[in-house]
């Protein structure tokens, strides 16, 4: 992963197996772009804003109460990857919580790249959201009329490139992954609390993910990402229904998996299974593909990415540049 000129969320400490966040504060007497663009322009019903102009009401209840969704989406070579896939998730979530979008998904996809192109870029990152709107300061989301969509093109990274070489520490944590029964982890929320208090976790543990484990014991998924053991020349990963987001990277995996004639098995696991996997690693759209040498203090494996990980990561990378919705065409 090239992340020159980018925001690396999570950039290696002298010490390895800690983290430090390196995202400087958007307000500065000469602030640096937050979205690692010169001059970024970030898409707001309809129009484009200069970065430093681009506000949100303080009424709207995505901020005061997390009510919206999101998607995180890639773009490689002048492509975004996956684009379909994401789209038809964001209005499945925005279903589940009876929130109309105010567009359709042709007006959409126009509109995210049409950033993309107002930015000058062909790799990066897009933060898709839409929220409930401005409201009043009641819980009512009926009080909210007019939804809206916001458009971010960005470069950041979430993982330094040594981590790809040489692979992640994790830690699990006592925060346990949201009941789907309570908050569906389907649903791609603005509220991520509970993956935030699973990060400080981690954070104060100096390690670099946090292991997000059900209310039944077993593994769910790390704060932003699915999770994959190998063991014995078989992939094994949870199921949602065990608290698991669809990643749309964890099915680029399964399609990778097929390719190589590797059986893919969702399954419930719990952190023993993990301890004694042959491999690991985490996958997800900012995070890409990415591999775990090591598990609460236990080195997986030999402590180096494995055959198989490495294979798959390959493939992944040659996918994200040869495929994808044009931009520019």
């Amino acid at each position: 992963m090239k992340t020159t000129d980018a925001t690396v969320l999570d950039e290696p400490k002298t010490h390895r197996g800690a983290t430090k966040e390196t995202i400087e504060p958007a307000i500065e007497s000469r602030p640096r772009p937050t979205t690692g663009v010169r001059e970024a322009k970030i898409y707001i019903d309809g129009k484009f804003y200069p970065e430093a102009n681009a506000k949100v009401s303080v009424f709207d209840h995505g901020l005061l109460y997390g009510d919206g969704i999101f998607e995180g989406i890639r773009f490689y070579n002048g492509r975004v990857f996956r684009l379909e896939q994401h789209l038809e998730r964001l209005w499945n979530s925005a279903r589940s919580i009876c929130l109309d979008i105010p567009m359709t998904r042709q007006e959409m996809t126009e509109a995210l790249l049409e950033t993309i192109r107002q930015n000058h870029l062909r790799d990066g990152y897009i933060r898709l959201v839409v929220t409930r709107g401005v409201g009043n300061l009641g819980l009512n989301p009926e009080q909210c009329k007019n939804p809206s969509v916001i458009i971010i093109a960005a470069t950041i990274a979430l993982y330094h490139e040594d981590f790809y070489r040489k692979g992640l520490s994790i830690v699990t944590v006592a925060t346990r992954r949201s009941n789907p029964a309570s908050l569906n982890p389907a649903v791609k929320s603005l509220n991520y609390l509970n993956n935030v208090m699973a990060r400080i976790e981690a954070n104060l543990a100096s390690a670099d993910e946090a292991l997000m484990l059900n209310d039944a014991g077993n593994v769910a998924e790390c704060t932003a990402d699915n999770v994959f053991i190998i063991k014995h020349g078989q992939i094994f990963t949870p199921p949602t229904s065990a608290g698991a987001l669809q990643g749309i990277t964890r099915s680029v995996v399964s399609d990778i998996a097929g390719e190589f004639d590797i059986k893919v098995i969702e399954a419930d696991f719990t952190r023993h299974d993990i301890f004694v996997a042959d491999e690991c690693f985490l996958t997800g759209t900012a995070a890409e593909i990415v591999p775990v040498v090591k598990a609460d203090g236990r080195i997986i494996g030999n402590g180096k990415p494995g055959p198989i990980t490495t294979r798959i990561i390959a493939r992944f990378r040659e996918m994200t540049h040869q495929t994808g919705t044009p931009i520019f065409d």
